[in-house]
């Protein structure tokens, strides 16, 4: 059974280091609402490869929802209405990378 939904967190990450943050509220079965928009891209970047490991050794799931806001969900529950929009592992997006890498 899918237990009930009471709480869902939402982060402004601004440096690295939140990632502490996400790790213990994913951990502990929380959705994480990731907006990496304040963050310079390398570290989001950073942030986000962290967040894909983090989601697939707790058998959650990152998705993206805008270039640059991400949602993990933890393995209970089910995202309806989201087409397959996976984040590749290391930003491999044929030239569509929303950070600038240059």
């Amino acid at each position: 059974p899918v237990e009930d939904l009471t709480r869902i967190m939402t982060i402004h990450p601004t440096a690295y280091s939140d990632a502490v943050t996400i790790g213990e509220a994913f951990r502990e079965n929380i959705p994480v609402i990731m907006n990496v928009e304040e963050m310079p891209d390398a570290d989001a970047k950073r942030l986000v490869d962290f967040a894909s490991g983090l989601a697939f050794a707790l058998e959650g799931r990152i998705e993206r929802v805008t270039a640059k806001v991400f949602l993990l969900t933890p393995s209970n529950l089910e995202v309806l209405g989201v087409a397959n929009s996976e984040v590749p592992a290391g930003f491999e997006t044929d030239g569509e990378f929303p950070f600038d890498q240059g």
